[in-house]
């Protein structure tokens, strides 16, 4: 498949082809130690795009090893800020010079829409590596005024060596998303990129080097969760670990740290998002909000607005008007311009949304619009849109992560409220309203970590990010991105009339 052209002749996309297979430690790539490797799947055919380095515990040792020794002795954490700073802004250089070969790569790897990938992503994760380098020299404690006759201040430190651990639909958005940070506080680092998408993460690791980053400080270990993943959450040497991903897999995570070294732990995990339509919204604006709350990412992205709660008033023109756009919305080769939704990551999430389809059927919903496989090859799901679902259904209670919206309608505003935090998850909410008033109450009755009124997926490198009850802790983006990769240490100093001397 490498170097095949994709698209019209107005449009013509060269696949690019696969530079980097092998496991990145201590500034290298290297064969797996078992010399394992596993495929990486095109979900646009279902064909092989490459086989990569099955890295397992015994790699994650080397790498680990390579990690503490760069921290413990090397250079990185202990060059001045500005200069950790310098190198982090050739690195974005390097991206933005190579934005199209990455973009193509997670459209290829992981389904997601090349011309968003240009766009949006890329350029997104230079920006984040700009806005964490903009802080590297600006890492600082404070002095402290004590009761009694000491000196004392706090020194913010890098938490140490950190484990990474990422998810396949935003591969490079969350590679950066906890990369950047954790560069910019000093730290050193394995990341294991989920292996279903391996491929921007290696170049990634090879642009690092070109861009004076030392080696040992970012390592990447392609492979599985339960080997790879498993081995980072329970060494002893790894300081930290963050995040991205299921539920399921967070409680095994903190139970791995728990029971190694009682390594610090952050987590952004499932969702599954409320958006609340009030009757005075404007319906077309709250059809847009709400097909691109769900459809967005082809429903792969942890805030998807899921639930769509519409107040009884606008509620049979929305249902109507939802309908009809959704019908016009276009599924088929991410590579294609005109295309706004692309193919599932993988058969296992293909097989897993057509499942939960199935379930709402059968559980009473009705099928509004889509609820079928698109095309013939590949892994394309069509829009798909449930009226009369409740509470208690798997499609409204369980994260689907696909696109499938459950429509509900509501009477009160208590009622609104009430069934947005009717769920086990509070990554994120939205409110579409003209009373500012109502968006206020509301946003402060929500038990969410983000809120997004008369707008979604508004996100920014400044804005933190995370969740609340099952949706984990710890937050991403902003300075308590940074701060999570530090620690605070007091120093004290007794005053010469000190009483205490």
């Amino acid at each position: 498949m490498a170097g095949e052209s994709n698209g019209s002749a107005e449009n013509v996309i060269k696949i690019p082809k696969i530079k980097f297979t092998k496991l990145f430690i201590n500034g290298e790539f290297v064969d797996s130690v078992s010399g394992k490797t596993f495929e990486t799947i095109d979900p646009r055919t279902g064909e092989v795009i490459a086989r990569v380095a099955q890295g397992d515990k015994e790699d994650v040792e080397l790498a680990v090893k390579a990690a503490r020794e760069a921290f413990d002795h090397g250079r990185w954490p202990r060059m001045p800020g500005s200069e950790r700073g310098r190198i982090m802004m050739k690195l974005a250089d390097l991206i933005d010079e190579n934005i199209e070969e990455l973009a193509a790569l997670d459209t290829i790897d992981a389904g997601k829409l090349f011309s968003m990938g240009k766009a949006m992503d890329i350029p997104g994760v230079s920006g984040l590596l700009r806005y964490f380098a903009g802080a590297a020299d600006k890492i600082h404690g404070q002095t402290l005024k004590m009761a009694n006759e000491y000196q004392a201040y706090t020194l913010l430190e890098p938490i140490g060596v950190v484990g990474h651990i990422t998810p396949w639909n935003f591969p490079s958005t969350i590679f950066f998303l906890k990369v950047a940070p954790a560069l910019t506080a000093g730290c050193t680092m394995i990341v294991k990129p989920a292996e279903q998408t391996p491929l921007s993460a290696l170049y990634y690791a090879h642009l690092a080097k070109l861009a004076g980053i030392p080696d040992g400080v970012l390592n990447v270990v392609t492979g599985f969760g339960h080997t790879a993943g498993a081995a980072i959450s329970s060494h002893m040497d790894v300081d930290k670990i963050s995040f991205t991903g299921s539920t399921e897999v967070g409680r095994l995570i903190m139970q791995a740290a728990a029971t190694s070294n009682l390594k610090a732990v952050s987590l952004e995990l499932g969702g599954k998002s409320p958006l609340v339509i009030f009757d005075d919204a404007d319906v077309d604006t709250a059809v847009h909000l709400a097909l691109l709350g769900i459809l967005y990412n082809k429903g792969e992205i942890c805030v998807a607005g899921s639930r769509v709660y519409v107040q009884e008033g606008i509620y049979d023109e929305f249902v109507k008007k939802v309908a009809e756009r959704a019908k016009t919305w276009t599924v088929g080769d991410p590579f294609d311009p005109q295309i706004l939704q692309g193919p599932q990551v993988d058969k296992t999430q293909f097989d897993k949304i057509l499942s939960y389809i199935e379930h709402g059927k059968k559980e009473g919903a009705t099928l509004l619009t889509g609820g079928k496989r698109h095309g013939e090859k590949g892994y394309y799901i069509e829009p798909t849109i449930f009226t009369d679902a409740k509470e208690g259904m798997k499609i409204v209670d369980e994260e689907i992560f696909g696109p499938v919206m459950s429509l509900m309608k509501f009477k009160t505003v208590e009622e609104a409220i009430e069934r947005a935090n009717n769920t086990r998850y509070g990554l994120a909410a939205g409110i579409v309203t003209k009373d500012l008033n109502l968006a206020n109450r509301v946003s402060r009755s929500i038990r969410a970590g983000t809120i997004w009124i008369n707008c979604y997926f508004a996100f920014d490198p400044d804005c933190p990010f995370g969740g609340y009850k099952m949706s984990g802790f710890g937050r991403d983006l902003g300075f308590q991105g940074l701060h999570k990769y530090l620690q605070v240490k007091s120093v004290v100093t007794p005053l010469h009339n000190s009483p205490w001397l």
